[in-house]
């Protein structure tokens, strides 16, 4: 049976910060993400997690080493080049909610689909509340962000992540703010993307409980992969 090519990888991947004294953030990393799998990225503090997310989410540059997403080189892609491709092909949840309080929760979702202007308005606002309704936040679509509880929040910006219909969701400790039983609903809401879609899910996380669900994880110990 033919290996799937992987929709996400790094090959010698580092990140360092120059100065007098350099500081590696990640060392010579090489991964490989498929598509519909869900990865777990562990670790000590400051051992380079959300570096590498950040690099493989194209939100920082390397050192030295390359993404490649679906099979394409991205390290000769100017800004707005590599603009496109993130709001195109990958989706991003952080620990904060980071939601625009002005905006309702329908509106917020609408942001990301609004910035392509791939689909005519009411289509958009049709897939954007099929999105809540699938979070379970159907009933919260013309409400603020701060008339929803953490967990609803999280799970509105993660309809906003999933707006453009990436091929790769990346979180960054996306339950570091939640209790267990909102954190658990996180985790169970990538699983069941990453099964249902396709769509790889990529997260960092402290929390044994939540990484031991994953289908891999990627250990990092002082910027390298152990």
């Amino acid at each position: 049976m033919p290996v799937p090519t992987p929709v996400l990888e790094a090959r010698g991947l580092s990140r360092v910060l120059p100065g007098p004294v350099p500081v590696t953030l990640v060392n010579g990393v090489d991964v490989a993400v498929a598509p519909g799998e869900f990865v777990a990225i562990t670790g000590p503090s400051g051992s380079g997690k959300s570096s590498l997310l950040y690099l493989l989410g194209l939100l920082d540059r390397p050192t030295s080493g390359t993404v490649l997403l679906e099979g394409r080189d991205t390290a000769p892609l100017d800004g707005d080049e590599l603009a496109r491709l993130r709001l195109e092909k990958l989706g991003f949840v952080f620990q904060f909610h980071f939601l625009l309080p002005e905006f309702t929760v329908l509106d917020n979702v609408l942001v990301p689909m609004r910035k392509r202007a791939a689909l005519p308005r009411a289509a958009m606002t049709e897939h954007a509340l099929d999105l809540l309704d699938r979070l379970g936040l159907a009933d919260q679509a013309r409400k603020r962000p701060d008339q929803l509880s953490g967990g609803q929040r999280q799970r509105a910006a993660i309809a906003r992540a999933l707006a453009n219909a990436p091929r790769v969701l990346l979180a960054d400790e996306p339950t570091g703010n939640l209790d267990t039983r909102n954190a658990q609903t996180v985790f169970d809401i990538f699983r069941s993307l990453a099964a249902d879609t396709g769509t790889a899910v990529v997260t960092v996380t402290h929390d044994e409980h939540l990484a031991a669900q994953t289908d891999r994880r990627l250990h990092l110990v002082d910027g390298r992969c152990v």
